[in-house]
C-alpha cells in the first residue's frame, strides 16, 4: 500500500499514525476548523505541508477514491449490496466472487 484517502471523518492521530507505520502517505482533505502546522501529529504537519504546498496534487490523489466509491456503488447496486455469508472466511470468498464477477461483466461490457 503506497496511498491512503479517506474522507474527513478519517482525519485524526490514530488513523495517521497507522498509515505511516506501513509506510504510506495519507491523502484526507482538512476540517475547516483544522490547525494548520500547529498539530502535535509529525504525519498531520507533513500532510498539511503536502497539501499547502501543493494542493492541487494533494487533490488529485484524494480524489482517486471517487472512482472506488463509484465503482463499489456500481457493484451493490447491480449484485446487492448484503453479505449473507456468516463465517468470515464465507464472507470474504463471497465479496471477492462478487468482484470477480463484476470484473467480469465489465470485460464482457468492452469496458475497462
Amino acid at each position: 500500500m503506497r496511498e491512503v484517502s479517506a474522507d474527513k471523518a478519517y482525519l485524526a492521530e490514530p488513523n495517521l499514525d497507522a498509515i505511516a507505520a506501513v509506510g504510506a502517505l495519507p491523502f484526507i482533505p482538512f476540517k475547516s476548523n483544522s490547525r494548520e502546522m500547529e498539530h502535535p501529529n509529525e504525519h498531520w504537519r507533513k500532510m498539511w505541508a503536502y497539501f499547502d504546498l501543493k494542493a492541487e496534487e494533494f487533490l488529485r490523489h484524494y480524489h482517486r477514491r471517487s472512482n472506488v466509491e463509484s465503482t463499489f456503488g456500481a457493484m451493490k447496486a447491480k449484485f446487492g449490496g448484503s453479505v449473507r455469508s456468516k463465517l468470515f472466511a464465507a464472507q470474504v470468498n463471497e465479496v471477492l466472487a462478487k468482484v470477480l464477477l463484476w470484473n467480469l461483466s465489465c470485460s464482457a461490457a468492452g469496458e475497462t
